[in-house]
C-alpha cells in the first residue's frame, strides 16, 4: 500500500485517469486538476449519465480522488500548480509535448528543484510525437486491428479501449517502481522522469501473436474466435447458446474427447498432439461443432467442467457484473489491497478546499469507505 503517496494527476479520459484511480485505491492521496469551465472532457461523454449528470465513462475511472479546477493562463493558477508539484510524490500528465512548459511548469526543472519528483508522462506515440493518442488509431496502428474479426471479414476493434487500459496499467506499474527504487537509493531526475505511450503497450501487448510473426516471418492474420496455435480453442454453438471449449493441453485434449463422448477423436493419432490437431483444423471443428449442437451449453459445461476442460458460456457485462462488487457511482471495486475510499468528485468539488490548505485537504475529506 502507498498511504500519504500524494499524487498530482494532470491527465484526462482513459489512461492517465485510470493510472491515478489505480494509485488512489492503493491509498495514495490523488488530486485530481481539471480544465477551469469544462473539467476532464470525458465528463460529457454520454448519455448514459447518471441521477447527479455525471457520464459513466467519466465515473469508470476517477474514483478516490479530490478535483481542483485551474486555468493554465492564470498566473496565480500556474503558481498554485507549481506549489502542489514541488509538495508531491508523483506528478501524472498526458499533455501534448511543450504544453506545460509554455506555461512555465517544465517537468525537467521541476525535477531538478525536488530530488523526491517522479513524473510520469502518458502520450499517443512518444515522447517525440506530437500525434493525439487515440485508443482506436492506436488500435489500428499497433497492429490489433489487423488481427481481430472474422477471416474473411474486415478488421476490427476491441470492445474496450483497450490500448488506454494497458497504458495506464503500465504507467501505474512504472510509477509503482519508482516509488520503490526512491525507498531504497537516490533517484537522478532522469530516473525519475517516465513515459508510457499507447502506442508500445498496444503493441507489446501483442504477446504471443508478435512472437508468432517475429519466428516465422510470417503476418499474422485474422482467426476470429479461433486461436492461431491451439486446437480446439474457440467459440461453439450449443442447442440453445454459444459456449467457449478452450484446450490447452493433450491431456485436456483427450479429457475433453471423453465428456463429449468422442472415442473415435480421442483414439486418433493424428490428433493426439497439438500440432496434429493444427494441421487438421477442420476435422476437429466439424466433429465438435456437430457434437455440441446437441444438447445445451449448460449440460456440456458441466460435463467438460467436471472433465478439467476450461470452458465457459458468453455472457454480456451485466451478467459478468453480478460476480463481482460494483457500483453505479463508484464503479467495479478493485482487488485486495485496493480500496473504494472516496467517489468520483464532482468538476473543482475541492477546489477551495485545496486553495487554502494545499495537500491538508485530504484531512479533511471524509471517507465513504
Amino acid at each position: 500500500m502507498i498511504h500519504g503517496v500524494k499524487v498530482l494527476d494532470l491527465s484526462r479520459v482513459l489512461a492517465g485517469p485510470l493510472c491515478g484511480m489505480m494509485l488512489g485505491d492503493l491509498g495514495a492521496d490523488v488530486v485530481k486538476v481539471e480544465r477551469h469551465g469544462t473539467g476532464d472532457e470525458s465528463r460529457g461523454w454520454g448519455p448514459p449519465f447518471d441521477s447527479d449528470g455525471e457520464s459513466a465513462y467519466y465515473l469508470c475511472c476517477n474514483r478516490n480522488k479530490l478535483s481542483l479546477a485551474v486555468d493554465l493562463e492564470n498566473p496565480a493558477d500556474q503558481a498554485l500548480l507549481r506549489t502542489l508539484v514541488l509538495q508531491a510524490d508523483v506528478v501524472l500528465d498526458n499533455f501534448r509535448p511543450g504544453t506545460l512548459e509554455r506555461r512555465g511548469l517544465n517537468p525537467i526543472a521541476l525535477l531538478e528543484e525536488s530530488p523526491i519528483l517522479i513524473w510520469c508522462t502518458i502520450t499517443g506515440f512518444g515522447m517525440a510525437s506530437t500525434r493525439p493518442g487515440y485508443d482506436f488509431v492506436v488500435q489500428g496502428e499497433s497492429g490489433w486491428m489487423a488481427i481481430t474479426g472474422e477471416p474473411d471479414g474486415e478488421p476490427m476493434k476491441a470492445g474496450v479501449a483497450l490500448a488506454d487500459v494497458l497504458a495506464g496499467k503500465d504507467a501505474t506499474i512504472s510509477i509503482l517502481a519508482a516509488l520503490a527504487a526512491r525507498a531504497m537509493r537516490p533517484l537522478t531526475a532522469a530516473d525519475r522522469r517516465l513515459s508510457v505511450s499507447l502506442a508500445h503497450s498496444a503493441t507489446s501487448a501483442l504477446v504471443n501473436v508478435a512472437q508468432n510473426a517475429l519466428v516465422s516471418g510470417a503476418e499474422s492474420r485474422r482467426w476470429g474466435n479461433a486461436h492461431a496455435n491451439l486446437v480446439p480453442y474457440q467459440l461453439f454453438r450449443a442447442s440453445d447458446r454459444h459456449l467457449v471449449v478452450a484446450v490447452g493441453s493433450d491431456g485436456q485434449w483427450r479429457a475433453c474427447c471423453e465428456a463429449l463422448g468422442l472415442p473415435a477423436l480421442r483414439d486418433d493419432p493424428r490428433l493426439a498432439t497439438n500440432s496434429g490437431r493444427l494441421a487438421n483444423r477442420q476435422h476437429v471443428v466439424r466433429e465438435l461443432s456437430d457434437r455440441l449442437a446437441q444438447d445445451s451449453a449448460s449440460a456440456w459445461i458441466a460435463k467438460l467442467t467436471a472433465a478439467g476442460v476450461p470452458c465457459g458460456v458468453i455472457r454480456t457485462p451485466i451478467e459478468a457484473l453480478a460476480d463481482l462488487s460494483a457500483s453505479a457511482r463508484t464503479g467495479v471495486a478493485p482487488q485486495a489491497p485496493g480500496t473504494v475510499r472516496l467517489a468520483p468528485p464532482k468538476l473543482d468539488e475541492h477546489g477551495a478546499l485545496i486553495r487554502r490548505t494545499g495537500w491538508n485537504a485530504f484531512a479533511e475529506v471524509t471517507s465513504i469507505g
